[in-house]
Parts: C-alpha cells; structure tokens; sequence
C-alpha cells in the first residue's frame, strides 16, 4: 500500500481527494492538512466521509521531515508555486492540482494570474496531468500538474480536431460551471440569495483555463465563463471554423481515433434523445468526460462540446487516474462509479 497525503484536504477538492483514495484499495491515506482545521476530523468539514474514516486535520507543519509515495497539493494558486521545493522533498511522486505549473511559459502564467512566477526552474519538470494526451510521459514522471476543470474539458473537446488539422482560427469557448468551482472559500458572489436562479457570466474574457487550452491545442483561444445554479459541473461549448471540405463524417472519425480505447472519454453525438450531446448532470460524481459535436454544414462551422463533473474528472479524480496511470494500475481502479440518472 502506498502512503499518499493530501494537502490542503479541508476544500471542496481535497474532499474529493479524500473520497477517492479511502476507496482506493492500494493507496493509505496517512495525512491530511489544514491550519485552520488541524486536529478536527476530516468528517466535520466532509460529512459524506462519517463512519468511513477516522483521520483528522494536521497541520503543514507536521509534514516537516516526513516522507510519503505520493503527495496531493490542493493548495490555492499562487501560493503553491513558493512552496513547491519544500512540497518536492516529502514525496516520490507529486501531484499539483493547482494552476501553478500548469502552463509552460513563465510570462503568460504572469499575464494570466497576475503575479510573476515564483519557482519558474521548476515548471518543465512537470507533465501535463491528462493521461488521454500524456500517457506514455507520466507513467515515468514524478511531477504532475493536472489541469483546471474547464481546460480539461475544453483540451478533450478540441484537441483531436487541432492535431489533425480539421479546424482553423480561433476558437471560442462558452464554458458553464457549477457553484463549487469557486471553492469553499467563494466569498458573497457564491451564496444562495446572489447564485440561485442565476446565470451570472464572471469571466467575459481572459479566464486562465483559456491559457491552458490554447497551450494544449496550439490555437488562439478566447473564453468566456459563465456561472450555472448547478452545484457541481462543467460543460464547454467551443465554436470553431472547420478547414475547407472538412465534413460531419471526418470529424466523427477524428473523435473515434483519439477517444475509442479512453476509459474516460465517451463521444456523445446523437441525433435522437434526451442526452444527444454532452451533459454534467449525469456525470456527478465520475470520472467521465463526455465530448461531442454538432456541424452546420451550411457555413462549415462546428460546435465541439465537453461535459465533466468539475471535481472529479476536472479535478480530483484526474489526479487520481494520473496516479494510477504513474504506478501502472489499471486507470478504472478507485474511479469505477459511472454517475446517476435520475440525478
């Protein structure tokens, strides 16, 4: 069994972490951190965890001169690029769900975040956490940097269509979140009264997983985010110009090549149904990203849709496959609950 620790495990990730991998059967979690929290049961704060562990809170502090196999950081951004080089001494194998070493380039991690960064030697030591591009390099790789909930849903949509040539221009996302992507910690804009009933577009341009999907898929990227009633979810419209002669039958093919052997990724595009194409609301809780297309034939344009619940797939259960795939476990293993409907 490995040792694996979570820190910053009192969120709505580090929660989900902690799901995860008490239902793992090779992983021990043996810490799990929160200043705030320390010496409280991680059921308080989690109260899906009761009668399942009997862990509490410690502080970072006590991490201090410990070794793990696999240490999980769901640390804020920008605060986990400065302790990066303490964090890489505690573990074999560590696991970034931050946004701090998600993108290659120093200069457009500052034009996005707002700050210079911190620990930039480190960055080409990381790979890209998503296993369905970056297998082969992570079952090798030790520094892992798993990416945001919407880029990895935008990245999934997208990518197959940028790499075969299919599309050109720029592509434009409308992306959709649930609440909990704002974190626990949300402020007055997440509370009930101002979120219920709400369609509230928070991010009309320059949101930093537009960064990262223009990264993966080597386009101009421009993205707007918009906040849902939902409480968990993420689902991506992403409008783009096909490339002369480019058809419906082509694209689908494109989907099939890159998707058809992922345990992760199903391609939704049907023409009858109540779920033709890609939707969260049957995804709670699994490590499913759904992706599918609609295309208009008439001005040879596409709609490329993803759908993931943010917490999981988009989050911490993308760190747990990128765990499993590192070890060369099978990806499914603690991972295995494919969602609810009626949901």
């Amino acid at each position: 069994m490995l040792r694996v620790a979570i820190v910053g495990a009192s969120g709505y990730i580090g929660g989900e972490l902690l799901r995860l991998l008490h239902g793992h059967p090779r992983v021990t979690v043996v810490a799990a951190t929160s200043d705030r929290l320390a010496g409280r049961r991680v059921d308080g704060p989690h109260p899906n965890l009761r009668g399942h562990t009997d862990l509490c809170f410690v502080g970072h502090h006590t991490l201090e001169n410990t070794d793990f196999d696999v240490l999980f950081l769901a640390a804020p951004h920008r605060e986990t690029m400065g302790r990066m080089a303490e964090y890489l001494k505690l573990a074999r194998t560590v696991i970034d769900l931050s946004g701090d070493f998600r993108l290659r380039d120093p200069e457009v991690y500052a034009s996005y975040y707002g700050v210079a960064h911190a620990a930039p030697q480190l960055i080409p030591e990381f790979t890209a956490g998503l296993p369905e591009w970056h297998r082969a390099r992570l079952t090798t790789s030790d520094r892992i940097a798993v990416p945001g909930c919407m880029a990895t849903a935008g990245i999934l949509a997208v990518r197959p269509l940028a790499l075969d040539g299919l599309i050109e221009g720029t592509v434009r996302v409308d992306a959709r979140t649930g609440s909990s992507g704002s974190g626990v910690s949300g402020g007055a804009a997440g509370a009930h009264a101002e979120r219920s009933g709400a369609l509230r577009v928070f991010a009309p341009s320059g949101h930093r997983h537009e960064a990262e999907i223009a990264q993966a898929t080597d386009r101009t990227v421009r993205m707007t985010a918009t906040g849902v009633e939902a409480v968990r979810g993420v689902q991506v419209l992403c409008h783009v110009k096909l490339a002369p002669g480019v058809s419906e039958k082509e694209v689908r093919s494109a989907f099939r090549a890159a998707y058809g052997d992922e345990p992760f990724v199903r391609v939704i595009a049907q023409r009858q149904g109540l779920y033709r194409l890609p939707e969260p609301k049957i995804l709670t809780g699994s490590n499913f990203c759904d992706v599918g297309f609609a295309v208009s034939a008439d001005d040879g344009t596409a709609v490329l849709v993803g759908a993931l619940d943010n917490l999981v797939k988009g989050g911490a259960g993308g760190a747990v496959q990128c765990m499993n795939v590192r070890f060369g476990w099978p990806e499914r293993t603690g991972l295995e609950f494919f969602g609810l409907h009626p949901n």
